[in-house]
């Protein structure tokens, strides 16, 4: 009897413990289609939760429109009403608000973290005719409107906005790249590889997959140095020309989120990165750990939104 009620005692126990360790089931919400850096950051980091063993389960919702105003006023208005919800975005939420692309900024959301940096590449197909981002200089400076350049946003976007600084760092006039822009990254690349366009502008995340398939060649990345993980492809500084970039991409989850919420966030988030299964994942694509909690993503994203705004005054994206 003794024996029966101890192991009854531990039986309890131990459903106790697994009650307090019951594990998250996240749903990302994606602002483009499938393909571009928002999916593919999302369904990164959804599936090194899992494997960590720090969420049951993560599922996901592409949702294109307005330049990712649309998946934002879901978010606004469906509060806290879905469960765990979190939605994915990156520099563009800056950009668009100040270009008025969009009536929403990462104000009216309640910023969680960010999580990794992405650069910028420069991708050419296979077989194009240009062998490097040297020789895409030279056509330009005889006729900024001869390459093509697809991105997978709007005008004055980011995609549009890299490139347009990259050719002025060469001194070529930004505001003439004649850019081509598609509803999402996927498509984008789409178009680079039927040769709708010449060059793609995009991620090093999306490049590398292009890249690695043999359909596409890197010519450029605007990393300050060159990069770890793919030692052999040339930074804009390394070729000569005094242009970086980098585009954080974090989490942003309701207006309304309550605190103990915001703070459970942030634990996981915080424990991903540091675990073997997220090592693993961003060193495929080529990202670098920017983990930042709310209050210093906040300082971050007000920072750049400064930056960005002279920036855009320059090339004549915004007026002054």
């Amino acid at each position: 009897m003794k024996f029966a009620l101890k192991h009854l005692k531990l039986a309890m126990a131990g459903v106790a413990m697994m009650s307090t360790q019951v594990l998250a089931d996240t749903h990302f919400l994606i602002p483009g289609g499938p393909g571009g850096g928002w999916d593919t950051t999302a369904r990164a980091v959804g599936e090194a939760l899992v494997k960590s063993g720090l969420e049951s389960n993560a599922s996901f919702q592409n949702m294109s429109g307005g330049g990712g105003g649309r998946a934002i006023a879901y978010l606004i208005e469906s509060g806290n009403k879905k469960g765990d919800m979190l939605m994915v975005n990156s520099t563009p939420i800056v950009l668009r608000a100040l270009s008025g692309k969009i009536p929403y900024s990462y104000r009216d959301l309640t910023p969680v973290a960010s999580v990794i940096a992405d650069y910028g590449a420069f991708v050419v197909r296979d077989d194009s005719p240009f062998k490097s981002w040297k020789e895409v200089i030279a056509r330009l400076e005889v006729n900024p409107g001869s390459v093509t350049v697809a991105g997978g946003s709007a005008r004055g976007s980011m995609d549009h906005l890299v490139a347009a600084q990259a050719v002025k760092a060469a001194g070529v006039d930004g505001r003439k790249l004649r850019y081509i822009p598609y509803d999402a990254g996927g498509k984008a690349k789409a178009g680079l590889l039927s040769g709708e366009v010449k060059m793609l502008s995009t991620g090093l995340s999306e490049a590398l997959d292009m890249a690695k398939s043999g359909q596409a060649r890197i010519l450029a990345v605007t990393a300050p140095e060159p990069i770890a993980d793919y030692p052999e492809i040339p930074t804009l500084k390394s070729l000569g020309y005094d242009m970086e970039f980098v585009n954080w991409r974090g989490f942003f989850a309701a207006p309304d989120l309550p605190q103990a919420k915001l703070d459970e966030y942030t634990v996981r988030l915080q424990k991903l990165v540091q675990s073997k299964e997220w090592e693993a994942v961003r060193a495929r694509n080529g990202w670098l750990n920017l983990f930042k909690p709310q209050h210093e993503f906040i300082e971050a994203l007000e920072a750049q939104e400064a930056q960005l705004k002279v920036v855009m005054e320059e090339l004549g994206f915004v007026r002054r």
